[in-house]
């Protein structure tokens, strides 16, 4: 998880994560990546709408957010 998680760090990239809290609660979150540490990141979180701070060991899954123009016709 680190790997992508730096790579989406590194492109300022919006992600979709699958985390789970300390006591064991998984969410989906979608967010950006503004610092990383050894075992930890900050990131803004577009559901709480607020900076977090997240265990990187905690993250279950990353998808990469892409956006495609759409011809209007």
């Amino acid at each position: 998880m680190r790997e992508q998680l730096l790579k989406a760090f590194r492109r300022n990239q919006i992600v979709t994560i699958i985390y789970m809290s300390k006591s064991g609660e998984i969410t989906k979150r979608r967010i950006r990546i503004s610092k990383m540490s050894h075992d930890t990141f900050q990131a803004y979180c577009f559901l709480k709408r607020a900076k977090r701070i997240f265990l990187i060991n905690n993250v279950l899954a990353v998808v990469p957010e892409f956006y495609r123009e759409r011809e209007v016709i």
